[in-house]
């Protein structure tokens, strides 16, 4: 029997982090006077939770709301105390008190687009245009997927060396180290949380690798007839992708084992990218996003 294995998991905010449980959802956040606030509110219900594929479908896109929400929110409470810029003070004037929410959520939609043309459209366009130099065959998807992920390195190698991507990768650092202590069922203090590892199996940071790696697998299925057809087809199969690597992920995190640990191992590699050590600070926020969702019962959030 293996060591306890918790559902709750979280992400990694703007001065705080996001806790989802089974019943509840926080958004712990440090103000700038130094004191912790946390939000909470009722966790929305995977209503496909028991169908393979279709729940991790449905789970990604109820994460990417979230974690757009908890990201607002914490922006909300961390900045509270500061003036707005020339830009907003103008904005808000010509367009309204919410053009400044309008505007945020337009970049949030923005960067889901330049995600896409990274991680699917470049690397199609990239292999294409080797092709007209180069007689590739069978090896076009192999050559795609190389690409794929050498953008997916260098993006992660690129943001970690940014000092407020850094900032918010540590507190990244503080949940991993959280959830593990209290997994291992010890109290959640400082103390307590500090020795654990920052690298977790069920890392949001896996699961974009897997997704990276099952898409390399699924696309290479995909005819080349065009540049444009091959990428208007891999957007079709994306959700397809999406589930299938929610089910990797899952087995991988539910069990102990050689071929677990393999297929573990590239995504806790990654994570040397997306986590940092916490100061005591952020373990402090940390330990209070999740205490908010724990439930009564240890039972309700097992994995």
């Amino acid at each position: 029997m293996g060591k306890y294995k918790t559902s709750i998991g979280g992400q990694a905010l703007i001065e705080g982090i996001m806790m989802k449980g089974p019943f509840k959802t926080s958004v712990a956040v440090r103000k700038p006077d130094g004191n912790i606030e946390v939000k909470t509110e009722t966790t929305r219900k995977n209503k496909m939770a028991k169908i393979p594929v279709l729940r991790g479908i449905w789970g990604f896109g109820d994460s990417l709301i979230t974690g757009y929400n908890s990201l607002m929110k914490a922006a909300d409470i961390a900045m509270i105390d500061e003036e707005p810029s020339k830009f907003e003070i103008w904005l808000e004037k010509k367009c309204g008190k919410k053009a400044t929410d309008y505007l945020t959520m337009v970049a949030g939609v923005l960067g889901g687009m330049l995600a896409i043309v990274m991680f699917m459209i470049l690397p199609t366009i990239i292999t294409g245009f080797i092709c007209r130099f180069v007689e590739l065959g069978v090896f076009k998807a192999v050559v795609e997927g190389v690409i794929k992920l050498s953008i997916f390195f260098i993006y992660l190698f690129s943001i970690s060396h940014m000092k407020e991507i850094k900032r918010v990768f540590s507190y990244h650092g503080a949940e991993h180290k959280t959830i593990a202590c209290y997994e291992s069922g010890e109290e959640l203090t400082v103390e307590n949380v500090r020795p654990y590892t920052r690298f977790h199996p069920r890392c949001g940071t896996s699961f974009l690798f897997i997704v990276v790696i099952i898409s390399i697998i699924v696309f290479s299925f995909i005819p080349w007839s065009s540049t444009f057809g091959r990428v208007i087809l891999k957007l079709l199969f994306l959700p397809l992708v999406v589930g299938i690597s929610y089910e990797v992920l899952k087995f991988t995190g539910k069990y102990d084992n050689p071929l677990t640990k393999i297929l573990a191992w590239p995504g806790l590699f990654f994570q040397k990218f997306t986590t940092f050590e916490p100061d005591d600070s952020m373990i402090e926020v940390a330990i209070e996003a999740i205490k908010a969702v724990i439930p009564e019962s240890r039972e309700d959030d097992k994995w």
